[in-house]
């Protein structure tokens, strides 16, 4: 890799056409990929990468009257202090936020190339022009930073509510699913270990495995059920991590209580939890997933009952 006080003027304004050319690139492939679900995000992207292409435009036209017709290939991998950035199609699906952060770091450090470039050029012309395109691109760092200000209020509540939904689908959905099946699975091991041995280190031994162990399978089972690409759930390890803790933190959350040596207070206590947790599942389906509130809280509750009483009248005989 060459160093940044290495290159010659040639080199920086071939190597500011090659970073206008990747930015303009990049913003296309933001715009296609918001452009469903986020559409006023992606036609903002549009604007800045047909701003991106005439800053290119004008970057050749100079270096053309400068340095005639042919431009060397430099990139920013080949000369050091460049931010190294993943591959757009690793990031898919892609994250509103995360394209906003994005952006504008891509944009403060062209600005800050620019600035540095212009200080070093001795040529009045390729100065002018680095100095201008600084400028512009902090105009371009302050819209990267204020997209969501800059919609409409209709443009911005639609994409609030794609947004939601994305969230819901990619970390709620998977989270309740492990909530739920460590909530409600586990209940009937734990109570009946409890119940068969009078043990509370029993009760707490087979709960933390079985807390462990559901949360293993279920992880593995979100990670394996599909890779997000055509669904939109989202990366299949982040959906299999969120799910496989939350699988074993429902369990754990019962099973806490059995560290009591008292065995009647352990077995309240940890009925308390199991109630607890019933009402949060519920809770999240009713704000999340909007379910009805009497329905979720029938469904959850009903079901919890029906696993609890059979742990505890399999431990009792």
């Amino acid at each position: 890799m060459r160093s940044f006080e290495s290159l010659t003027e040639r080199e920086i304004l071939a190597l500011a056409i090659s970073l206008e050319e990747e930015d303009e690139r990049i913003y296309a492939d933001y715009a296609e990929g918001l452009r469903q679900t986020f559409p006023a995000t992606a036609q903002m992207f549009d604007a800045m990468r047909e701003e991106e292409s005439g800053h290119r435009r004008r970057l050749i036209e100079l270096y053309q009257a400068k340095f005639g017709e042919h431009i060397p290939l430099i990139r920013r991998n080949d000369v050091r202090g460049f931010v190294h950035r993943r591959p757009i199609w690793l990031t898919k699906p892609l994250r509103l936020e995360a394209v906003r952060k994005e952006a504008a770091t891509m944009e403060v450090e062209t600005r800050r190339f620019y600035e540095k470039s212009a200080s070093r050029t001795e040529d009045a012309s390729i100065r002018q022009l680095l100095n201008d395109l600084a400028q512009e691109e902090r105009g371009h760092e302050h819209r990267a930073e204020n997209l969501a200000e800059q919609m409409d209020q209709a443009a911005r509540g639609q994409e609030e509510a794609a947004n939601r939904k994305l969230f819901v689908l990619q970390i709620v959905q998977p989270g309740l699913a492990g909530l739920m099946d460590g909530s409600v699975s586990t209940l009937a091991p734990v109570f009946a270990a409890a119940f068969a041995t009078r043990s509370t280190h029993t009760a707490f031994a087979v709960g933390l495995a079985a807390s462990i162990g559901a949360g293993i399978s279920m992880g593995f089972a979100e990670a394996l059920s599909d890779d997000g690409s055509l669904t939109g759930r989202g990366h299949p390890y982040v959906r299999g991590v969120i799910c496989g803790l939350m699988t074993a933190l429902g369990g754990i959350g019962h099973t806490l209580p059995f560290l009591i040596p008292n065995f009647n207070v352990a077995f309240a206590v940890a009925v308390a939890v199991v109630l607890f947790e019933l009402g949060a599942i519920s809770w999240v389906r009713h704000r999340y997933m909007e379910s009805p509130w009497l329905s979720a809280t029938f469904q959850v509750v009903i079901g919890g009952i029906l696993v609890f009483l059979a742990g505890v009248l399999i431990g009792s005989s």
